[in-house]
């Protein structure tokens, strides 16, 4: 009797040995049909997999995240089968999951058009609706060599040809195509039918630019056709909110080839940046963070014991004056201990907060370059905090909620929490380890915050809390950190003197709230749709005119607001005021300010609020009031 457990505990028997489809037949025809694959002993198998006696078994269906992976897997494999059937003569080479759908890489004489990939789109579906079954078999890696040899796919025999002698791999056939390919798949190719091929881009074979270039063709797949047009629906609305279009149209930033990965903000993006800026410098003030700045180049010497140098050094910017070596920093967490070196530190100086808009440099690869969202300079709100391991606690509990009331005024109510674990190559004691993991997550708790374990993500110094932002349409950004480290303190040679009158290390306290400035400053511009609240608006009013009798009275309310604080602008053009209006509001300004003959006989403005609302008359002093308590309220 072959006996298996299911996952609400409950046990059945089998006269003889059964597979993951036969259990699900058992159980009931609507499980069968719904089966992709199924989980024995925590790990994801086909269906015509063979159960041993006294698994665990749980069948996965298109509701289990497993599912949605083993569908976009085998939509991988469903798209190279399409392109072989219309393009014999490419190859095909790797084709993994990824965030939110799959790739497949292929050789081929020429490039694909967007007419090809229409044409594969339609070739998938129609292989998908032939249901055809989805088979595996076991060869030897050399018999595999030649198989693939044979037919002419030379890529894919150099995929094997780099496995182990001896070992077998496993193949995937579905009709006439036969696939390399650890699995699992779907049991047969009609459970795709949600899918759409994306866009072509190039790739190098393995990832070096030293290779030749495939045809590396994208595409999402999902459980259902409407999470497949919600998916589209979320990229179509992500296109309109790309901050790289909003940033030209709203004329905040451009990027310039002669400086390659790095901003040239414009004043009205330099105002929203400064504005970011700004509260985060009161952030720092009234959370007992001290303010410092280190320097941008620092010597060779120190990277090496930090041991940058050795496992970042590719990434950085270098240059030598009078023989000696130095680096733009790529972070900042050196230069605060060597400002914390400075004079003699006592246990009741702890907890220390170092507080920086430090500016760093990473020469990343050009291809990875995207707007202000990834960049070779750029600018952290980093901090440190020098304490003991009993501090650690208390510290990242009042940190988890300050962040997130920063993270509400910049218009963000839905973070997600993950806390990252010891990995099996890391420094320091089991016990300081145990200490800081625990504080970690009873932070998260006593902050009310439910979150993830990451077993073994954890940096080798220590673990660490990842603050992950859900946008506007469902986009999530890792931004904040709490890191713990052991190691740095010990590297650089930090100490205090404790209460017994000893030297002590202290544990170091990597945290950043909105991380880079550029990216986060990109993520709330993608997140308004450029439409940012009040008070971050880089123009916070606009004031028109009707006709020329208007401008002196425009430019004394202009003054009266400035004078407010407020970030205004005045267009005094002899235009048809609809004209303006329709013009200015294109930039997305809080509020239009009219003023015609009437409004300056009673000392007001005509109100006109984002989105096209008339607000009617106010006086000078109501609209103030008005936008003051906008402002105040971050609404």
């Amino acid at each position: 009797m072959i006996q298996i457990t299911l996952p609400d505990g409950s046990r059945r028997e089998y006269p003889a040995p059964v597979t993951v489809a036969d259990v699900a037949a058992s159980i009931g025809p609507g499980l069968a049909k719904a089966a992709l694959a199924g989980k024995v002993n925590g790990k994801v198998v086909d269906t015509s997999a063979v159960i041993p006696d006294g698994a665990q078994v749980a069948i996965v269906t298109a509701k289990d995240p497993e599912g949605l992976d083993v569908i976009r897997h085998s939509t991988a494999h469903l798209l190279a089968y399409a392109v072989k059937e219309l393009f014999p003569q490419a190859q095909v080479t790797i084709g993994p999951v990824i965030e939110n759908g799959f790739y497949y890489d292929f050789a081929y004489q020429r490039p694909f058009t967007p007419d090809d990939l229409v044409a594969i789109e339609r070739r998938m579906a129609e292989l998908a609706a032939k249901d055809e079954p989805v088979t595996r078999r076991v060869l030897p890696r050399d018999e595999a060599v030649a198989h693939f040899k044979g037919i002419g796919e030379a890529y894919k025999a150099e995929i094997i040809g780099s496995i182990p002698a001896g070992e077998d791999v496993s193949l995937y056939a579905e009709g006439k195509f036969e696939d390399l390919c650890r699995g699992p798949h779907v049991p047969s190719t009609g459970k795709l039918r949600h899918f759409k091929l994306m866009k072509v881009a190039g790739a190098y074979w393995r990832g070096d630019h030293r290779n030749e270039m495939l045809q590396r063709v994208y595409g999402t797949a999902w459980a259902s056709k409407e999470e497949l047009q919600q998916y589209l629906l979320m990229l179509e609305e992500a296109e309109k909110r790309d901050h790289r279009k909003l940033g030209r149209e709203l004329d905040l930033f451009h990027i310039d080839d002669h400086a390659p990965g790095v901003v040239f903000w414009h004043p009205r993006g330099w105002a929203l940046w400064q504005e970011v800026e700004q509260y985060m410098r009161r952030v720092y003030r009234d959370n007992g963070y001290l303010e410092v700045k280190g320097p941008q180049l620092l010597d060779k010497t120190l990277w090496e014991k930090t041991g940058h140098w050795d496992k970042y050094r590719d990434n950085m910017f270098t240059t030598e004056s009078e023989k000696r070596e130095y680096a733009l920093k790529p972070m900042n967490c050196p230069g605060h201990i060597l400002i914390y070196k400075q004079g003699i530190k006592s246990y009741r100086d702890l907890p220390l907060r170092y507080g920086e808009f430090g500016q760093c440099h990473r020469n990343e690869p050009t291809g990875s370059l995207h707007g202000i969202m990834r960049v070779r300079g750029f600018t952290q709100d980093d901090g440190h905090i020098f304490c003991t391991e009993d501090h650690i606690l208390p510290e990242c509990t009042a940190y988890t909620t300050l962040l997130q009331k920063v993270y509400r005024d910049f218009g963000f109510e839905h973070i997600i929490y993950k806390v990252a674990t010891r990995p099996a190559a890391r420094i320091g004691s089991d016990e300081s380890w145990d200490k800081a993991e625990h504080a970690l997550m009873e932070s998260l708790r006593a902050s009310g915050c439910e979150f993830e374990v990451s077993p073994g993500d954890g940096a080798f110094y220590g673990p660490k809390i990842e603050y992950t932002l859900k946008d506007a349409i469902g986009r999530q950004w890792q931004c904040g950190t709490m890191q713990v480290d052991f190691s740095m303190p010990e590297r650089l040679d930090a100490e205090y003197v404790g209460e017994d009158g000893a030297r002590h290390r202290p544990v170091m306290l990597h945290r950043a709230i909105v991380g880079s400035m550029e990216r986060f400053i990109g993520i709330l511009i993608e997140q308004h749709a450029g439409a940012l609240p009040a008070w971050l608006a880089p123009v916070q009013a606009v004031l028109l005119n009707i006709t020329d009798g208007q401008a002196d009275y425009v430019r004394d309310v202009a003054k009266a607001l400035q004078n407010q604080g407020l970030r205004v602008a005045t267009d005094l053009r002899n235009e048809k005021i609809t004209y303006k209006i329709r013009e200015h509001s294109l930039q997305k300004p809080p509020y239009l300010l009219v003023v015609g003959e009437k409004e300056k006989a009673a000392g007001a403005v005509a109100v006109r609020a984002r989105g096209n609302q008339d607000l009617g008359v106010m006086s000078l002093e109501a609209f103030q009031k008005r936008i003051a308590e906008d402002i105040a309220g971050k609404s």
